[in-house]
């Protein structure tokens, strides 16, 4: 899919339903952005790019899977011909914004939350998960470094970090050491290792720091706060 497909109204109601990251019925749609016509509605639908809850009234829509990873492509897109200039505006900000996610390697996820989880969040204490220690049952310490770098590369306490990024920081850990590592911690409650959703997002870098678990490889790290 190329940004032909879309009209700009189209890709600005994908951006509101990225900034909000929640359900939103049409009146919403329209009081955040443009209006949400039924041919676009259909069209989106079509395009697996949103999903209409329509069992009752209200309808809500929000952005699939694939909107997700059509959002973060748009990021970087050239407005389409015919954009206003508060359209192209706005454009320009989040292309510089899609750079700022790229240099912090940083999803979509992780600044895009519902209005109720950003709320709660600012009302929490977060606590980082303690570095596991041979008492907890870690095996060698090589576990513990993996916590300690993925704390330092976090953005927020609970983000998902990249192998790509966590390698160089234990550079002077053999390969099959910390493979082995990342292994054991995949197996431990609150750490999470999964492949990177828009497959086509991955660089070569990407795919070489990649552990595979299972038959599966894993691209990103997430150490669960307490």
């Amino acid at each position: 899919m190329t940004t032909s497909d879309l009209t700009g109204t189209e890709m600005i109601v994908l951006f509101v339903l990225m900034a909000e990251a929640d359900a939103l019925t049409n009146k919403e749609i329209k009081e955040r952005g443009p209006e949400l016509r039924a041919d676009s509605r259909r069209k989106l639908n079509s395009l697996g790019l949103i999903d209409s809850d329509t069992s009752k009234v209200p309808h809500r829509h929000s952005l699939s899977d694939r909107g997700w990873a059509q959002a973060n492509d748009l990021l970087g897109a050239q407005p389409p011909a015919g954009t206003t200039p508060q359209g192209k505006a706005l454009f320009t900000v989040l292309a510089g914004l899609g750079r700022h996610f790229a240099r912090e390697d940083l999803r979509l996820a992780d600044v895009f939350v519902p209005a109720a989880e950003a709320v709660e969040a600012v009302g929490n204490t977060v606590q980082t998960t303690p570095i596991p220690s041979k008492s907890d049952g870690v095996e060698n310490d090589v576990e513990a470094r993996v916590i300690e770098a993925y704390r330092s590369l976090a953005v927020k306490p609970g983000a998902w970090v990249s192998l790509r990024r966590l390698r160089p920081a234990l550079s002077e850990v053999d390969r099959p050491d910390l493979d082995a590592a990342l292994i054991s911690l995949y197996t431990r409650p609150g750490i999470t290792l999964i492949p990177e959703e828009n497959q086509k997002s991955l660089t070569p870098d990407d795919r070489a720091a990649a552990v595979s678990i299972g038959g599966q490889n894993k691209h990103l790290i997430y150490v669960e706060p307490v």
